[in-house]
């Protein structure tokens, strides 16, 4: 009999948690095409608040279902095959992918490759394909051991940076010369800001990177040198509105972004959001807001399409190719901590959800206790 560990959240109050043991199907037990793996390890970010800020609009509770107005928040990590009833997948082999907390999944793979699988599960079939992809470590060209801990706390994020500058250079940038990103100490900013600094160059189109930032923030910030000009959110009307410009919201302050948008009016051309770092002060309410009605950004939609226009290889050759200088550039100052056992992922799962981390932490969490 297997028994796995699962970390349940309150849908409607995020802070009230528990954990709650499930028995699976033990090797014998498995139908034909399943597979059981152990999760061994997964990154803990504000994007996973995100996940669960947003859970109910775009469906991410729906990947690991749990009962009585409980939700399992996604999360990026690792797992190994405990046990295979499918062809070409064996005991023993690493996956990287989309894990729920916990310390098990049970999938039924499909499209099975080299390079992965595709979980079939049939509640997931309705939900957005590249979370359902399962990549084969032995072939990830972006796989390398001695950096998993920066693949689980930055391959998602940073794809959604990727797509995130790529969207914008997709629609020739609105017409704005000035893109603004909020919370531009979030690993997810940095990595657009990154991109748009390596790309900039190759483009047509001229534009200057602006980060906002709080105060405690700034010289980390302005130390990193992904950004043209930093300024704090107190500092919004040194922003210049007599320039076309575009913003990109990654912090979720309703009056962060409401005192944007009324600085910049119509000078204000496209407003981005995406994620939710401060996910409890989101206001899409606000009916004073000057300028174009915000956006959310979804990442999937923006992943097919170009995948659709270049195909999966190349879309993962591009991606791979920025990736190998972006993870060069946050291992100089990333400081990635492990933190083993329910209490302590209960520790640092109500530490992020407070927003109580420093830019330059990234926690790597395993519900596996100690032994």
């Amino acid at each position: 009999m297997t028994v796995s560990t699962r970390f349940l959240v309150n849908q409607e109050k995020f802070s009230d948690t528990q954990t709650q043991q499930q028995v699976l199907s033990t090797a014998d037990e498995l139908h034909d095409g399943q597979v059981l793996l152990k999760v061994d390890q997964f990154a803990f970010t504000a994007n996973n608040v995100s996940y669960a800020a947003i859970g109910k609009a775009f469906h991410y509770w729906d990947f690991f279902p749990a009962p009585d107005h409980n939700g399992i928040i996604p999360v990026w990590g690792f797992a190994d095959v405990v046990a295979s009833r499918c062809d070409n997948i064996h005991p023993g082999e690493r996956f990287y992918g989309y894990y729920p907390m916990a310390t098990h999944l049970l999938v039924e793979p499909a499209k099975v490759t080299d390079s992965g699988f595709v979980d079939a599960t049939a509640h997931r079939q309705p939900l957005p394909i590249i979370y359902n992809q399962y990549l084969r470590c032995s072939s990830d060209p972006i796989y390398s051991e001695n950096t998993e801990a920066l693949q689980m706390l930055l391959r998602p994020l940073f794809t959604t940076s990727f797509l995130l500058d790529d969207f914008f250079d997709d629609n020739d940038f609105f017409g704005a010369q000035n893109i603004i990103l909020t919370s531009a100490s979030s690993k997810t900013a940095l990595g657009m800001a990154f991109a748009l600094k390596q790309n900039r160059e190759s483009r047509n189109h001229k534009y200057n990177i602006i980060g906002l930032t709080s105060q405690s923030n700034l010289a980390f910030v302005e130390g990193l040198g992904c950004y043209d000009q930093v300024l704090t959110y107190d500092q919004i009307e040194q922003l210049d509105n007599t320039t076309p410009s575009a913003s990109v919201d990654f912090a979720g302050n309703g009056t962060v972004l409401g005192n944007l948008h009324n600085h910049l009016n119509q000078q204000l051309k496209y407003s981005c959001l995406v994620g939710a770092s401060h996910w409890d002060q989101r206001s899409t309410s606000d009916k004073e807001r000057a300028g174009p009605a915000p956006v959310l950004f979804f990442a999937p939609s923006q992943a097919e399409k170009r995948i659709g226009d270049w195909g999966g290889a190349e879309f993962q050759k591009k991606l791979a190719s920025i990736w190998m200088q972006f993870i060069g550039f946050v291992g100089g100052w990333m400081d990635v901590e492990m933190h083993q056992g329910t209490a302590q992922v209960e520790a640092i799962y109500q530490q992020v959800l407070a927003g109580q981390m420093n830019p330059n932490q990234g926690h790597i969490l395993s519900l596996w206790e100690t032994e």
